[in-house]
């Protein structure tokens, strides 16, 4: 993921309600596809690490 470009899980398909991802300086931002020019959710690297981890564990 480079710094700058929106990204989304291959998973969503062509679908166009999913959350959008990019890194940026040690931070991640989230999006919501169908409102890009919406506010981000902006969470710093440890934070990122910690809710994919529980994404991951079905922790949510």
């Amino acid at each position: 993921m480079s710094d700058g470009d929106w990204f989304k899980s291959s998973y969503s398909g062509s679908s166009p309600n999913c959350v959008e991802c990019r890194g940026q300086a040690g931070v991640t931002e989230m999006r919501d596809s169908k409102n890009p020019a919406h506010a981000t959710l902006a969470l710093p690297a440890d934070q990122w690490a910690g809710l994919l981890a529980t994404v991951r564990a079905d922790q949510l």
